[in-house]
């Protein structure tokens, strides 16, 4: 077994089983509803245990400069000489000290265990988002991954999932103690001086007010950021994707020069972002500033006037420092929290968008006991206003093996697409046993049709593992012997790993023949009571073509099959003929009926392709 193999995490180790969404459930478009549904189902406890420590450290924090206000007082009713040695310094000073000493205590304790909390509450939060994303967007329509790059999917599922946890941590750690420490401020002073409380409730008004229309200004630039961001990654994992064809084609230099376009988008929007950043860092900076200066001269007037004494003034000036401090630490985080929020925003909107083919409501599994398709009144068009069916009508009883056989853009694939409602119908129905596909689940429907396509696409997993999700349940030894008789086994078994041999991204490892074999393989061992195949041999050698024919022959038995042809050889026998043109099914039959109709299509597709392939 290959080292990758033996470190793979085992599905019954989920540190976060108890999250896993038992069904797909419609997900909040916008942020904060979006933090609140995952806050609010699961998480809440363990977010409220941290958050009442990080009050309770704001609050220690803020208390700080209050015991220093008695340890300056009893300072100040000290008169110099009438206290001498440590222990009478002590004895003195002993219940400031230990208010001071209690404080800071308790505000480590606070912080560290407010720490210690968000770790043990984010990493699960952070998991089910992602569990919770993946499956929503599973459930997207098949046109919607047809417009997104796959690696920009992937990354947007996690960066939301971490710049959520990130923007939690900024308001639990940030903007939460610092909405605190204000409010612990103005109480302090209220027992000090009426003008300098209302002085600071002022400032925090205006502080508070214009940093959220300074927010609001940057989120178009932030969010601008965030896509271009998106962009580049998907472009470079499209270049990764496609390396053999950069290097068959000798453009190294072509695609730096193409992605050097997208290299300088993402470097112009994120010198805006950032330029912008830094004024609005250098005001909050400024407004802090400008606080201190205040309160000090404040504080000093009142000194001089006899108002307030010594505690007092160094109480106002510690909790000056403190707010001082507070605003430049948020300032620089200013930044992370815009940037956080535009791309959290931007994922969300890509990742939750409505789905366009959806369960109806209260839908059934499908029960498939024959196997009869029906197109009824069947129209349909693409989105961006193509048509391809018009009432088509069409019955393939059950059992029945028919080929679908037409010129490039006819319909024959558009045909198996509807059958597996990656689309939903413009108008007309659709029916397997006489059951309407579009009210039934799409998971029972796609689990009673096998599918084996032209290009098979692997996972970057085992050759068992492959194999064994035609049916998740298989024992190794239906494995193998669905192996042997699509004769993937002989070419497994000169491979050191054998069955435990990785196929590396999309299959590149195997050859295209080998692919194919898995594919048909994986369909076999299925085992749907209707199977669709997509010139399913196209990449074998004759004398495999053969073997696998035999072998193919035996799991259509009875089955309904349908097989879209670019070579006719592979569909002289079947029991049906279908020939699709402009949308149209123009003629019906077998291959001896339809070659008895010299004008028809398919008698001068055949006389005029070439090595058993259609001609274009």
């Amino acid at each position: 077994m290959s080292a990758e193999l033996a470190t793979a995490p085992s599905a019954k180790r989920k540190s976060w089983q108890s999250i896993a969404a038992p069904q797909v459930r419609t997900l909040p478009d916008r942020l904060l509803p979006f933090i609140w549904y995952f806050l609010s189902r699961r998480h809440w406890r363990a977010f409220a245990v941290t958050w009442l420590f990080g009050i309770l450290s704001a609050v220690t924090a803020m208390s700080v400069p209050y015991a220093i206000k008695g340890i300056m007082d009893a300072a100040a009713s000290m008169p110099a000489g009438t206290v001498t040695g440590l222990e009478g310094m002590l004895a003195h000073f002993a219940t400031p000290l230990w208010i001071f000493v209690g404080i800071s205590a308790a505000n480590i304790a606070c912080k560290r265990l407010e720490g210690i909390f968000f770790m043990y509450a984010r990493p699960p939060m952070r998991a089910h988002m992602r569990d919770e994303l993946f499956a929503y967007m599973q459930q997207h329509a098949h046109g919607y991954f047809l417009g997104n790059f796959a690696g920009s999917l992937a990354h947007k599922i996690n960066e939301v999932a971490t710049k959520v946890g990130d923007i939690i941590m900024v308001f639990s750690f940030d903007l939460m103690p610092m909405m605190i420490r204000l409010g612990m401020a103005l109480f302090f002073l209220s027992h000090v001086d009426g003008t300098l409380t209302l002085m600071l409730f002022g400032w925090s008004v205006v502080y508070v007010v214009a940093s959220y229309i300074l927010s609001t200004y940057t989120r178009r630039d932030v969010e601008a950021y965030a896509r271009a961001r998106s962009t580049l990654t998907g472009k470079i994992v499209d270049a990764v994707t496609n390396m053999a064809n950069i290097r068959a084609f000798s453009r190294a230099n072509y695609e730096r020069d193409y992605l050097a376009r997208y290299l300088n988008q993402e470097v112009h929007t994120a010198q805006r972002v950032y330029i912008i950043m830094e004024y609005i860092r250098i005001l909050q900076e400024a407004a802090s500033l400008v606080l201190m200066v205040a309160l000090v001269v404040m504080a000093l007037q009142l000194w001089q006037a006899g108002t307030i004494g010594a505690g007092d003034f160094a109480m106002v000036m510690t909790l000056g420092m403190l707010l001082s401090e507070s605003v430049k630490g948020l300032s620089t985080r200013f930044l992370e929290i815009a940037e956080q929020v535009g791309t959290a925003n931007e994922g969300i909107d890509l990742l939750t968008r409505p789905h366009a083919v959806t369960d109806a409501p209260g839908a059934k599994e499908l029960a498939v006991t024959k196997g009869e398709i029906v197109f009824s009144d069947v129209t349909f068009c693409y989105r961006d206003g193509t048509p391809v069916f018009k009432n088509l009508n069409l019955t393939i009883p059950a059992g029945q093996k028919v080929g679908l056989v037409g010129p490039s853009g006819a319909g024959k694939s558009t045909f198996v697409n509807l059958l597996l409602r990656l689309y939903d119908l413009d108008g007309g129905a659709i029916e397997i046993d006489g059951q309407d596909i579009a009210g039934v689940t799409q998971e029972s429907l796609r689990e009673s049709i096998s599918t084996i396509p032209q290009d098979p696409m692997l996972f970057h997993r085992s050759l068992k593992e492959n194999i064994r999700y035609g049916r998740v349940d298989a024992t190794d030894d239906e494995v193998e012997e669905v192996a042997r008789q699509t004769f993937c086994d002989e070419f497994i078994r000169l491979i050191p790993e054998g069955y435990d041999a990785l196929v590396g991204e999309r299959g590149i490892k195997l050859s295209g023949g080998q692919r194919q074999r898995i594919a048909i393989a994986r369909a076999m061992l299925k085992s749907a009571p209707v199977l669709v195949l997509d010139e399913a041999t196209s990449a074998l050698d004759s004398e495999s073509e053969k073997y696998i024919q035999n072998a193919m022959a035996q799991a259509m038995a009875g089955r309904t099959v349908l097989v879209i042809a670019h070579r006719l050889s592979t569909i002289a026998n079947m029991d049906r003929i279908l020939v699709f043109e402009d949308g149209d099914v123009i003629e019906d039959g077998t291959h001896e009926e339809l070659l008895r109709k010299p004008r028809g299509l398919y008698a001068r597709l055949w006389n005029m392709q070439a090595g058993g392939f259609l001609p274009e």
